[in-house]
């Protein structure tokens, strides 16, 4: 892979980064990096070692958890604010990366996290995925 396409591949999760909440789709996030849904899926997976929706799924599930630390939102009012439309596929995914549904996790008093900085937050809580060491996931 070229550098180019690298940075056509940086484009695209930057996008999903920025706008994790919109519908993202593999065709759309292909033109963003100027590229064809099939040739993007495969670059993509060979640059960051995981398929485009797992990596927008872990954002989602990122700001999820901070939503519903906040306890002001429901799961569901969460899991539409995160860009999910499907509440069942969101708790799945969510249970799967975090280790225990929304609602469980909702629940869970937060208060003693609440003095670490939130850009130590981010990384100390970032969803693992697969066994993978934590903050292993690249940049």
């Amino acid at each position: 892979m070229d550098l180019e396409d690298l940075r056509r591949l940086r484009r695209a999760r930057d996008v999903m980064d920025r706008d994790y909440a919109e519908p993202l789709d593999v065709p759309a996030l292909a033109r963003v990096a100027l590229m064809s849904p099939g040739h993007f899926s495969r670059g993509f997976r060979a640059a960051y070692g995981e398929t485009p929706y797992s990596y927008l799924m872990t954002r989602r599930v990122e700001r999820a958890k901070a939503l519903l630390r906040r306890g002001d939102l429901s799961v569901t009012e969460v899991c539409f604010a995160v860009g999910c439309t499907s509440l069942g596929s969101f708790s799945s995914r969510f249970t799967e990366l975090v280790g225990e549904p929304p609602s469980a996790y909702r629940s869970r008093d937060h208060g003693a996290g609440a003095p670490i900085p939130a850009c130590v937050a981010k990384v100390r809580t970032r969803p693992v995925r697969n066994g993978e060491a934590p903050g292993a996931a690249g940049s």
